[in-house]
C-alpha cells in the first residue's frame, strides 16, 4: 500500500472501531485488504473474501430481472430513489461466523461484527431482509434492488405519502 492508502487505511479502521462494526481477532482465518477509488476520489476499504467465498454455501435468493422491476413502474410518474450506502453494516453477523471475517492489516488483525461488503451472500441476505421488511408496499409503490429502494407513485401528493410510510418504516427497523 502507498503511504496515502496507509493513512487512509488507519483512518478508516479506527472508525470502524469507533462504530463498533470490527473488533481485534485471533481468527485463523484473515483476508487480504486493499482500497478502490470511488466516483469522488475517495477511497473505500475493501476486503479480498475469494477464499471464504468459494467455501461459502451460496444463498439461493433470487435477484429480480431488471425488465420486472420496471413493469411494476407503470403508470407512475413521481420516483424517490434512497440508496443505503451503509446498508450492510446493519446486519449484525452471527457470533459463529464473526471469525470468518477476519482480514489482516499492517495495523493488525480484525473481525466484522456486522456483514461487511465482499461476502458472497451479503447482496442476497440484505434483499431478502428488505423485501421482508417493505412486504406490504412491494408491487404498490416500492422496489427493492439490493441496496436501493425506488419509491414511486401517480402523484406528488400520494409521493410525499408514500415516502413517509417508507421512512416511517426505516425509523420503526
Amino acid at each position: 500500500m502507498s503511504p496515502t492508502e496507509l493513512k487512509e487505511l488507519k483512518v478508516q479502521l479506527q472508525d470502524l472501531l469507533d462504530r463498533g462494526f470490527i473488533r481485534p481477532s485471533i481468527s485463523p482465518w484473515g483476508a487480504p485488504v486493499l482500497f478502490v477509488k470511488k466516483k469522488d476520489g475517495s477511497m473505500r476499504l475493501c476486503i479480498d473474501y475469494r477464499q471464504l467465498n468459494k467455501v461459502t454455501i451460496k444463498n439461493r435468493y433470487p435477484l429480480p430481472r431488471i425488465d420486472d422491476l420496471f413493469d411494476q413502474l407503470k403508470g407512475a410518474s413521481v420516483f424517490s430513489k434512497i440508496d443505503l450506502r451503509s446498508g450492510y453494516y446493519q446486519l449484525k453477523v452471527k457470533e459463529s461466523d464473526v471469525p470468518k471475517t477476519a482480514f489482516r492489516t499492517r495495523y493488525g488483525h480484525y473481525e466484522f461484527l456486522v456483514m461487511p461488503f465482499g461476502l458472497t451472500n451479503a447482496p442476497a441476505a440484505f434483499m431478502d431482509l428488505m423485501n421482508r421488511i417493505f412486504q406490504p408496499y412491494l408491487d404498490q409503490f416500492v422496489v427493492v434492488f439490493i441496496d436501493d429502494i425506488l419509491v414511486y407513485s401517480k402523484s406528488e401528493l400520494e409521493h410525499d405519502q408514500h415516502l413517509k410510510t417508507v421512512l416511517q418504516i426505516f425509523r420503526e427497523k
